[in-house]
């Protein structure tokens, strides 16, 4: 029995630590010259999809690419629309003034002025700060991207949740997909469709189908029986139970997975400028190899006013109910649809008499780039010493002994480690899988790599307990604490990743000291977010009973809530090293040397095979905390009785 062999979570890895100056070089470091060739085995295999023509006509590379032309035609069309016009038929693009227009009205339709103001407030950022054809050119192809993401993966979620054999197949492949940073997408897409727009956006696609696919098949196998029941006492076919009744039944689950779907397009849709993509990415990484702040900056501001105001609008949408139409005229029973046409009507004719109701030009935009480039020479200049003199200090004694204590530990070790944690928590299973995890990473020779990325994202997870807990718990305490952090976690939690690499930079340079500090400022939500929601989820009796017995706030706090919490805190815990997996990727775009950089060397080679198996390498570490933790968690809620 698990329960019964405690002590075998730490003594394997004690006593190969002991014993490591007379262990083998292969149970310390993996050698490169015996690594077991998986890159060249799935670069063979990416060679024959790429060159073996199937039934001698074609071959799967012309099959992607033909999928990708058939994605070209909406993008132009969607790109023509909101930025460039269709010049060969003398169509300008809808104008500015309209889509702010018609994006306040539809805010004001879903939620009132307050979404009103913010969703067309940000569609006059772009304008006004000459950001206008990037900002659509990233806007259409979320546009395009998104639907497509979500339907793949509705129609993928309803067989997993009609077929059980098609669900345990597609389970670990998204648990997989969901794992693998950002680039390991890009490398594949670039070999079969090629570098180009299209196919970014085939990427994008490609990342945002697994959040859709599985709140699909939880909303499905969630609707109640009772539901079920009366749809077949009415008389449904299967076919009218799903799309009648089920569908319907689910509309929650599957409206939450439009919001992810649409957030992940966007953070993937400023990544994949690496294989092509235009808009706001693509200008975005060009201003930070050029160290341009200032203008960086600004697109990251763009990105992230679309992000937010994506966010707000489909969170409103899954929120909005059926309305009961007041009776009386045609404007006051349709009053959005008059306002649209309002503002249609008005934005062509103000289109007609003045150019700037279409497009601003540069010279009536503005710029705060010098205002920020100034701000960067006054933290070089004035701060530089005390800066420099904390990141020297954090490098000289702390990050490198933890980085040479990490890169120390034997690959046999480690992987003991894991197995006799995943035998207490669980059994031989779970032991087995997670072991396995940890013995792929040493025999793909990257084990050197593996151990920085696991120091980076472990002194950054240290320093997200360490601030966030207690935010967490301050916050939890009244319900207007919990509005403002929610509301904090809310917004930075829609910021692109690739924005918290402008404030280190200015902060810090480049170096482990900027990169720990984008991972902690990206992965301390979670640990935020979920230490509030644990600790205001224990149930009201449990505390009026601890109050009954004589407990101080401070005795209820430590020796009740945060016991009841704590399963609820260790998935925060989770989150926080899988968000901090992905932000060490990109932060290798700012000089660390850990798998995120091994990454990028494969993407600019296109080397798919090595792109592939460092992006399970970094996987399989997140996938070896996430099992462990879940499990442990879900067996601690058992036993609390809150589950």
């Amino acid at each position: 029995m698990p329960g019964a062999v405690p002590l075998l979570v730490l003594v394997p890895f004690v006593i190969l630590l002991a014993l490591k100056p007379i262990l083998p070089e292969a149970g310390i470091v993996w050698p490169k010259s015996i690594a077991v060739p998986f890159i060249d085995w799935i670069n063979v295999v990416v060679d024959v999809f790429r060159k073996h023509e199937i039934f001698g006509v074609f071959t799967v590379k012309d099959a992607t690419r033909t999928i990708a032309y058939g994605i070209e035609w909406p993008l132009d069309i969607m790109e023509g629309l909101l930025a460039g016009g269709f010049k060969s038929i003398g169509i300008p693009a809808i104008p500015w003034v309209m889509i702010a227009g018609l994006a306040a009205v539809f805010g004001w339709w879903l939620k009132g002025w307050r979404l009103a103001l913010l969703a067309g407030g940000c569609i006059v950022y772009f304008a006004l700060f000459g950001k206008w054809s990037l900002s659509m050119t990233t806007l259409s192809l979320v546009l395009v991207a998104a639907p497509i993401a979500g339907a793949v993966g509705v129609a993928l979620g309803v067989l997993a949740a009609k077929w059980p054999p098609f669900e345990r197949v597609l389970w670990p492949i998204l648990n997989v997909m969901q794992s693998l940073p950002h680039f390991s997408y890009l490398i594949p897409v670039a070999l079969f469709i090629g570098v180009s727009h299209r196919a970014g956006a085939i990427a994008t696609i490609l990342f945002a189908i697994p959040p859709m696919t599985r709140l699909t098949v939880l909303g499905i196998k969630g609707v109640a029986e009772e539901v079920r029941e009366a749809g077949r006492m009415a008389g449904c076919t299967r076919w009218q139970m799903l799309f009648k009744v089920e569908i319907p039944a689910a509309r929650d689950s599957l409206m939450l997975g439009v919001n992810q779907v649409i957030m992940q397009c966007l953070a993937m849709v400023v990544i994949a400028c690496f294989i092509g993509a235009k808009g706001l990415g693509q200008d975005l990484l060009l201003r930070l190899q050029n160290l341009s702040l200032g203008q960086a900056l600004e697109n990251g501001i763009a990105v992230v006013l679309m992000a937010v105001m994506l966010d707000r609008l489909s969170r409103a949408l899954s929120e909005k109910q059926p309305e009961r139409r007041p009776e009386g005229p045609f404007w006051r029973v349709h009053p959005y649809l008059v306002a649209a046409a309002i503002v249609i009507v008005a934005s062509i004719v103000a289109a007609v008499l003045t150019p700037y109701a279409q497009e601003l030009p540069r010279s009536a935009t503005i710029t705060t780039a010098p205002f920020w480039d100034a701000v960067v020479r006054f933290i070089t200049i004035t701060l530089y010493d005390p800066l420099s003199f904390i990141r020297d200090g954090l490098l000289i004694h702390v990050l490198i002994p933890l980085r040479t204590g990490f890169q120390w530990m034997p690959w046999i070790a480690v992987a003991a480690l894991a197995g006799a944690i995943g035998w207490r928590v669980a059994g031989p299973r779970l032991a087995a899988t997670v072991a396995g995890f940890v013995s792929f990473i040493a025999l793909t020779g990257f084990w050197e790599r593996a151990s920085i990325t696991a120091y980076m994202v472990f002194f950054a997870l240290l320093l997200c307990v360490i601030f966030g807990l207690p935010l967490g718990i301050w916050a939890s305490k009244t319900a207007r604490r919990t509005r403002f952090v929610q509301l904090l976690c809310d917004t930075f939690q829609t910021f692109p990743s690739f924005i918290y690499l402008i404030p280190v930079i200015m902060l810090f340079r480049v170096g482990d000291v900027a990169a720990i500090t984008a991972i902690v400022i990206y992965a301390a939500i979670p640990i935020v977010r979920y230490t509030v929601f644990g600790l205001r989820g224990v149930p009201s009796e449990t505390i009026e009973a601890a109050v009954t017995a004589g407990c101080t706030p401070r005795q209820i706090l430590w020796k009740v809530r945060m016991p009841l919490a704590f399963p609820e805190i260790m998935l925060g815990v989770n989150q926080t090293i899988m968000f901090g997996l992905f932000m060490v990727i990109i932060a290798a775009f700012i000089g660390t040397k850990d798998l995120g950089q091994e990454i990028f060397r494969a993407l600019t080679f296109n080397d798919a095979g090595k792109g592939l198996v460092i992006g399970l390498c970094v996987a399989f570490i997140g996938l070896t905390v996430d099992r462990l933790v879940t499990e442990w968690s879900a067996q601690r809620r058992r036993q609390l009785g809150l589950a």
